[in-house]
């Protein structure tokens, strides 16, 4: 694929430590302001460097190319819950969180294609805290009854926590406003979420 843009982002563990490092540094209190990254000599002498609110900075691609495979496999989790949870209220949460998180992804998905960075999973095939993996789903479809209600409670646990974390992280140190104001509705959304999902029947058990 042809790309518009005069560099490419990081690899996909350097998006994930680049957002791990800011979070880390939030939660200690520490500024997390950065110097603007400096483009390379050549591409400087060659074209003006594009304004940060124009083409993002490798912070709000790693955001947004982390928020879209955490919601696509969060979206797979919550399909099971909505039909096999066997509490009603739990059902209920995965039926409701499931349209927020596609909602999500309808937002998410044209922030990718505007920052000119491919719509596939960069992630995919490393372990990243809070992302839903396929072993996670099958284990999914594996369990019942309570066993099922246990597994879901813990893992959109911290499908929820992880999102909101390094969504707080895009919101200090991104520059795009556009992405920025999508990871403020993030983390308000997330919030509410964990609130409600506390309070769900077995949820105190699962959760300890």
């Amino acid at each position: 694929m042809t790309r518009s843009t005069p560099s490419k982002p990081p690899a996909a563990p350097a998006l994930f430590a680049l957002l791990i490092l800011l979070a880390l540094t939030a939660a200690a209190g520490c500024s997390t302001a950065a110097e603007p990254t400096p483009r390379p000599a050549a591409v400087r002498s060659t074209a003006p460097a594009p304004s940060a609110s124009a083409s993002g900075t490798p912070t709000d691609a790693a955001w947004v190319q982390l928020m879209t495979p955490m919601n696509e496999k969060a979206v797979a989790l919550l399909t099971l819950a909505a039909d096999r949870a066997t509490e009603s209220r739990v059902r209920a949460f995965a039926t409701r969180l499931r349209g927020d998180q596609e909602a999500e992804l309808g937002r998410l998905r044209p922030l990718l294609a505007r920052m000119g960075l491919p719509d596939t999973d960069v992630h995919a095939g490393h372990a990243m805290p809070g992302m839903v993996t396929e072993r996670d789903l099958e284990a999914a479809k594996a369990a019942e009854g309570a066993a099922f209600d246990r597994l879901f409670l813990t893992q959109i646990r911290d499908h929820l926590r992880h999102s909101a974390q390094v969504s707080r992280s895009e919101i200090t140190a991104g520059a795009r406003a556009d992405a920025k104001r999508l990871a403020a509705a993030l983390v308000t959304a997330r919030e509410a979420a964990l609130t409600e999902l506390e309070a769900l029947p077995g949820a105190t058990r699962a959760l300890g």
